[in-house]
């Protein structure tokens, strides 16, 4: 029901990636065949030039004539053109090596380097019970994209026992997003109304979305499906004080039905786009109304992973360059914060006033009976005498009466 994390624009950027290195690997090829017919044209004429000048020495040998100053200067001119040659194939050469640097700087620039390294091997401590909330984690993801039988066959081959409790929700919801995505208004207006007074608390506009597109279908259907339209048109009556304006449009719309809805001003009502909204809106408060979310746990942590595994390569990059690893220590908070961006914010965070520190199940808030809240290890340090006094007013208190608060 959420969107893929491998969602087209991600697969673009992908493949956008590749051709950046293939580039690169395709100047590369070309250079070393201009380079090898270059080569192979060089030699081939240097050993003809010297095939030649190896018969007039053997020429004047032959004769007992001493070596003249001619043959003496082609010498000198052979021997400066094997050297330039030589001289100028190996420059050729760098100039290659450069070209294959390329393509690696091209690979490091557009695809992650290795990255078991930002993670603490301490992670993986309890890993049989990482494994089944990994394995837990990949199935809610397959249930939630309509995947059923590939989510059956993992809990079969990883003996992961999922209860039918937990799969219900997640079969219902595919069951009438595959009706709508089949134009089947059925299914999901059956569900709306069973679930009216919920959705109403929810102060969601689904069932009057679905009244609507059914009254935009029967429009669709030209002058003889006017009657019908005018007498599904009851169904907006509870809808009225609310969506006012939008049934006002749908009525103003008739008066153009005989002469073709699609040339009239409202001709954005036959749009398909609405069939897309449908959907979205539907998968939006049923997972509300249901207690879900609209996005997999595995898809929101691989989206954050995308966003933070850069900065962090960069932070181990630099602690490994200044030699200290001591400040990433601890495998459940990071060394940074990391900016995920508003829709990744799913409760509320503390962040201690005296040490700074952001607070954890191992260190949670404290709250004093000055109403002041500082962290347990805070509350710890300040101890003195049995006593504790609140760091930021006069207030001598029992150490004991400090009560944990949860956001």
């Amino acid at each position: 029901m959420g969107p893929d994390p491998a969602d087209p624009s991600q697969a673009e950027a992908t493949m956008e990636q590749c051709a950046c290195v293939e580039r690169e690997l395709d100047k590369v090829l070309q250079k070393f065949l201009t380079y090898g017919q270059h080569c192979e044209q060089s030699l081939e004429e240097l050993l003809h030039y010297v095939g030649q000048l190896r018969a007039e020495l053997a020429s004047a040998a032959l004769q007992g004539t001493p070596l003249s100053a001619t043959l003496s200067l082609v010498m000198s001119q052979c021997c400066r053109k094997i050297k330039d040659t030589v001289q100028k194939l190996a420059s050729d050469h760098k100039d290659i090596h450069s070209s294959v640097s390329r393509v690696g700087k091209a690979i490091d620039r557009n695809f992650d380097s290795e990255i078991c390294g930002v993670v603490s091997d301490a992670v993986w401590d309890a890993r049989e019970q990482q494994q089944q909330i990994l394995q837990m984690a990949i199935v809610e993801h397959l249930y939630q994209q309509g995947m059923l039988s590939v989510a059956e066959e993992l809990c079969q081959e990883s003996t992961l026992n999922v209860d039918l409790d937990f799969k219900q929700p997640f079969l219902e919801l595919n069951r009438i997003l595959e009706a709508l995505h089949e134009q089947d208004l059925g299914p999901a207006l059956e569900w709306a109304v069973s679930h009216r007074q919920r959705l109403l608390e929810l102060n969601s506009s689904l069932e009057f979305k679905l009244h609507r597109l059914h009254f935009i279908r029967l429009l669709a259907g030209g002058p003889e499906k006017q009657l019908e339209a005018l007498s599904y048109a009851r169904h907006f009556q509870p809808f009225a004080q609310l969506h006012q304006r939008e049934i006002q449009v749908m009525m103003g719309s008739l008066v153009y039905l005989r002469l073709g809805l699609e040339k009239s001003p409202y001709c954005h009502l036959l749009d398909n786009s609405h069939w897309a909204e449908i959907c979205e809106t539907f998968t939006r408060d049923a997972c509300s109304l249901l207690g879900l979310s609209v996005e997999s746990p595995l898809s929101v942590s691989f989206a954050s992973g995308c966003v933070a595994l850069p900065v962090l390569m960069n932070i181990k990059a630099v602690i490994e360059q200044r030699q200290c690893t001591g400040v990433w220590s601890h495998k459940d908070e990071l060394p940074i914060e990391i900016e995920l961006g508003m829709k990744c914010w799913y409760h509320s965070v503390f962040a201690c006033p005296i040490l700074r520190q952001q607070t954890s199940d191992s260190n949670p808030p404290i709250k004093l009976i000055c109403g002041h809240v500082i962290s347990r290890d805070a509350l710890n340090k300040l101890i003195n005498g049995g006593k504790l006094k609140c760091p930021y007013c006069p207030m001598e208190q029992n150490p004991a009466d400090g009560k944990r608060i949860i956001f």
